[in-house]
């Protein structure tokens, strides 16, 4: 599952080669409430066909619409606005006082897209410099945290994996994470020393690495857009590792298992001198209460959490896996116990 990004690159990219032409459309800035957040693209083809989004249906209609009808045959980047008026916002679908401003760019080799694609591709953060007079494009690595830029008519776009999610243990609901978390923008690294779990890896794109987990940790050195989530069982694997992610500066640490477990494993982890303070952090039972079964349906509910805490977003103590269960009273000890081993039996 590409993300959305690389998905409109990888269309612009065949569809130049092919002779099309089209333009990339980006949001740049938004005023109030709107449908997509600044950076989201989407590329046009000349015949009306679109992929990716800036406003979830009505600007692209109208977007599409100029463009078959040809009312618009640009040479050179532009700045679009809409949604300025009440009316305007009412006709394109943004929610009430929403504006957005777009830049649209006619697509050509010197707006080396297929350069763009290839450090994407790679799993490379990079930056892309548009010049909005010359159409003029600079490429050039990116630093972690860089956002969008708008200044003296260079927009400045940043492109590739945002976020960092080092998975530990390479088993069924690994390769499921690891499909959905790439697709929402994260580079996925997976570790695990086992090589009967490596050999039946199935996920093209994402590579398992033959490692002891506390020394990748300590080698990736965490930052404030990386997560660690630990799903082996096996605390000679998990607890180390957890440690070090615990220690650092790793914005989601958690881990697989049932409340006793979890227990059992935060008092394991005070023995490794962690403070009360590092500790708290640590989810665990890791993910949101869904009633998920399934591994696919675990993947979303750790998912979930993790795009709730990298927006800000506070969750209620309520949406725990934990504190569901102990609010619907449901055994320490039976099978269904938890949610993301329901063949566990704790």
């Amino acid at each position: 599952m590409d993300s959305i990004d690389l998905e409109v690159l990888k269309a612009a990219d065949a569809w130049l080669d092919e002779g099309h032409a089209c333009e990339l459309v980006t949001v740049v800035q938004t005023w109030g409430s709107s449908p997509r957040p600044v950076g989201a693209m989407m590329v046009i083809r000349q015949d009306g066909r679109i992929i990716g989004s800036v406003s979830g249906g009505c600007i692209e209609d109208d977007l599409i619409a100029r463009v078959r009808g040809a009312e618009v045959k640009r040479s050179a980047p532009e700045l679009v606005t809409y949604g300025i008026s009440a009316e305007e916002a009412y006709r394109f679908g943004l929610p009430c006082g929403g504006t957005i401003k777009l830049a649209i760019e006619p697509l050509a080799e010197k707006s080396k897209i297929k350069q763009l694609l290839a450090h994407v591709t790679r799993h490379e953060l990079v930056m892309r410099q548009l010049d909005l007079h010359s159409g003029a494009v600079r490429l050039a690595p990116a630093t972690t945290g860089a956002t969008l830029d708008l200044t003296l008519g260079v927009l400045t776009t940043i492109h590739g994996p945002r976020w960092r999610l080092l998975i530990i243990g390479a088993g069924q609901l690994s390769q499921f994470l690891a499909q959905i978390a790439t697709g929402l923008d994260y580079q996925v690294v997976v570790c695990d020393p086992r090589e009967e779990y490596r050999l039946a890896w199935q996920v093209p794109d994402v590579e398992v690495i033959h490692a002891m987990p506390d020394d990748l940790v300590l080698e990736m050195k965490m930052d404030s857009r990386t997560a660690v989530v630990a799903l082996t069982h096996d605390p000679k694997l998990d607890d180390l590792a957890l440690m070090e992610a615990l220690k650092s500066e790793a914005f989601y640490v958690g881990a697989i298992g049932s409340r006793i477990n979890n227990a059992r494993r935060r008092e394991r982890l005070k023995e490794f001198d962690l403070s009360d303070t590092q500790l708290q952090r640590l989810h665990g039972p890791i993910g949101l209460y869904i009633g998920s079964k399934t591994p696919a349906e675990i993947a979303i509910s750790i998912l979930a959490e993790l795009t709730a805490i990298r927006n800000d977003v506070a969750l209620p103590d309520k949406m725990s896996v934990a504190a569901a269960k102990d609010e619907i009273e449901i055994p320490l000890w039976t099978v269904t116990e938890q949610e993301h081993l329901p063949q566990q039996v704790n």
